[in-house]
C-alpha cells in the first residue's frame, strides 16, 4: 500500500511538472487567427522551445523564434494584466516589413501566405480596404488612432523611430506579430513589438474544439461561466468539432 501511494504521488508530481513548466493548454477566444485557429479551439502549448532560455533546465531543447511560427505571448501594453495572445511571428530583428493592400512584403520580397484574409475579398462590413491596417505603416496618423484605442498610445510615438523608407524595421530582442485573419486582428500594427521576454511558447496541436459563439468571450460572471460549462457538458458530442481533434498547428 505505501508503495502504491508513493507511485501515485510520483505520477502526480511528474504530471504537474509537465503541465506547469513544459506544456500548457489554452482556449482560443477570438477570430484573429482564423483559419489557422478557430474560436473554441483548445490547444496544447509547448512552453520551452521558444521561451526565454533558463539555466535551471539545460537539457530542454530551445531555439529562437522563426519567421512563420505561431506564438503565444503576454501582450505588451496590455489593457488587462497578463493578457495572453496568440499570433504569427512575421518579423524578426532587422527585418523590414510593410503591407501593400493587405499583402505582406518582408525585406523587399512578397511573402506567400495562403492562409490570410485580405481586404475586399468577401464584401463583409469592415473588410473594405483601410489604409492604416492594409498599407501598414504608411498611415501613421491612422495607426496612432488605433493605438490610442488599444491602450498603446506610446506606440504612435515609438513607431516613428522604426520606419525607414516606408518600411518598419524590427529592433533587437523583439518580434513583430500579426494574426492570420488580418482584417479582424489587433496585433503589432496597433500596439507594437513583442519583447522576447514576453514569449510563452508555441501551440502544437488542437486537442479539443467546441462550437463557440464569437461573443462568448465577452460573457463574464459566475452565472455565465456556469451556464457555459453546463452547455459544454450537455452538447459535448453534438457541438465538438471532431475533425479538428489533434489538428497540427502550422
Amino acid at each position: 500500500m505505501p508503495e502504491s501511494l508513493a507511485g501515485l504521488a510520483y505520477v502526480l508530481v511528474v504530471g504537474l511538472f509537465v503541465m506547469t513548466f513544459l506544456f500548457q493548454n489554452f482556449a482560443i477566444p477570438s477570430a484573429s487567427m482564423e483559419k489557422t485557429l478557430l474560436i473554441g479551439d483548445h490547444v496544447v502549448v509547448d512552453r520551452t522551445t521558444i521561451a526565454p532560455r533558463t539555466t535551471w533546465m539545460p537539457l530542454v531543447h530551445q531555439r529562437p523564434v522563426q519567421r512563420g511560427d505561431v506564438i503565444v505571448f503576454v501582450k505588451p501594453n496590455a489593457e488587462i494584466p497578463d493578457l495572453i495572445l496568440v499570433k504569427r511571428a512575421i518579423g524578426l530583428p532587422g527585418d523590414r516589413i510593410h503591407l501593400e493592400h493587405g499583402i505582406l512584403f518582408r525585406n523587399g520580397q512578397r511573402v506567400d501566405e495562403p492562409q490570410i484574409s485580405v481586404p475586399d475579398q468577401d464584401g463583409k462590413p469592415g473588410h473594405e480596404y483601410q489604409t492604416a491596417r492594409d498599407d501598414f505603416p504608411r498611415d501613421l496618423e491612422g495607426i496612432a488612432a488605433e493605438a490610442a484605442a488599444n491602450n498603446a498610445a506610446g506606440w504612435s510615438l515609438e513607431i516613428r523611430n522604426h520606419v525607414e523608407n516606408g518600411e518598419l524595421v524590427v529592433p533587437p530582442n523583439t518580434v513583430f506579430a500579426m494574426g492570420d485573419n488580418r482584417l479582424e486582428s489587433l496585433d503589432s500594427r496597433f500596439w507594437g513589438f513583442v519583447p522576447n521576454a514576453n514569449l510563452i511558447g508555441r501551440p502544437l496541436f488542437v486537442y479539443w474544439s467546441f462550437k463557440t459563439p464569437p461573443d462568448q468571450v465577452d460573457k463574464t460572471g459566475v452565472a455565465n461561466t456556469v451556464g457555459w460549462i453546463a452547455h459544454e457538458a450537455t452538447h459535448f458530442f453534438s457541438d465538438t468539432l471532431w475533425n479538428r481533434t489533434f489538428h497540427r498547428i502550422q
